[in-house]
């Protein structure tokens, strides 16, 4: 265990535990916009049980916790967090395992890899059903919560069963067929997924690199992939009108929203729905733009807007 200083309470949940402790650590760069502040203690679990461990312990003592994954689709304010944030990047929670539960077509990944390194290593084995999830940045375990996708596509279509330890420090399993996967949504109770089985199809790898190939680069040709950007800010919203969704983007663009700033916060020129921090930039500057925008977007349209990105702030845990 490394561990520098002590924050009140903290000698009884992490002592004698198989964790690796930052306190005071800065988060700014574990996140895709890179700004925000620090995490009272930053805490790597080295063992599914030292993060069973850990969450019974944090829930005994009242502190919050909160799980980092691979810092898209967040925004620390500049005043940082209470309590606990949890990353699982230890080897435990990043394991590839093919033929899960005896079946070829079966993979078994941890909730704490890389969800476009996974999408990759199946269409390069020839299992298709993962390869819209390239150029989504999340972690495995992440991409499930939040059920990522897009017009390509969901994670959820292709989730065999998912392992979440609850936080009462209980181990779960949980079949595809008790899980709701919605847009952008799970009924998943509350929890840290540590692995996940994907149902996949045998396909040609030569014609899934293509497909790979084609998605990425539409992405790249809407999306300003070299900004620092979370991705979209807002779900898209149901279309009042006929209960079918609706681009965010194009509502912002509509509204006339393209290029509006707060700071060095700004809206994207090339996609609406994406807000970019510029150098310089801080959380409130991207917090109040998100607000602006969501606020003027619905004046100009009379459609509410929904925020993607979590915001994490102090004493919201």
């Amino acid at each position: 265990m490394t561990m520098t200083a002590e924050p009140e309470g903290s000698t009884s949940v992490f002592a004698g535990l198989d964790v690796q402790v930052e306190l005071d650590a800065p988060l700014a760069k574990h996140t895709w916009y890179n700004v925000g502040g620090k995490a009272d203690a930053l805490v790597r679990p080295q063992s599914a049980e030292a993060l069973a461990t850990l969450l019974r312990r944090c829930r005994r003592n009242g502190m919050a916790v909160r799980v980092l994954g691979s810092g898209a689709n967040l925004l620390v304010d500049d005043e940082g967090v209470d309590g606990v944030v949890i990353k699982l990047d230890a080897e435990c929670f990043k394991g590839f395992q093919l033929n899960a539960e005896g079946a070829p077509n079966m993979v078994r990944a941890g909730g704490g890899r890389d969800m476009g390194k996974t999408a990759t290593d199946c269409v390069r084995l020839g299992l298709a059903g993962l390869e819209p999830m390239i150029g989504i940045p999340a972690t495995v375990g992440g991409a499930i919560r939040m059920n990522a996708g897009g017009k390509f596509g969901a994670i959820g279509d292709v989730v065999r069963s998912v392992d979440l330890v609850n936080w009462e420090g209980e181990l779960r399993t949980y079949r595809r067929e008790d899980v709701a996967f919605e847009y952008r949504h799970t009924n998943l109770p509350s929890g840290i997924v540590t692995s996940a089985v994907f149902e996949l199809r045998p396909s040609d790898p030569v014609a899934l690199r293509e497909r790979m190939k084609e998605i990425s680069a539409y992405k790249a040709s809407v999306q300003p992939l070299s900004a620092n950007s979370a991705g979209c800010m807002y779900k898209n919203p149901v279309d009042p009108r006929n209960g079918q969704r609706i681009s965010a983007g194009k509502l912002i663009d509509e509204a006339g929203l393209k290029g509006t700033r707060v700071g060095k916060a700004v809206v994207s020129d090339q996609h609406g729905n994406f807000l970019v921090a510029e150098p310089g930039a801080r959380a409130s500057d991207m917090m109040a733009l998100a607000e602006q925008v969501a606020e003027e977007t619905f004046r100009r349209t009379g459609v509410r807007l929904e925020r993607e990105v979590v915001f994490w702030r102090r004493g919201q845990g």
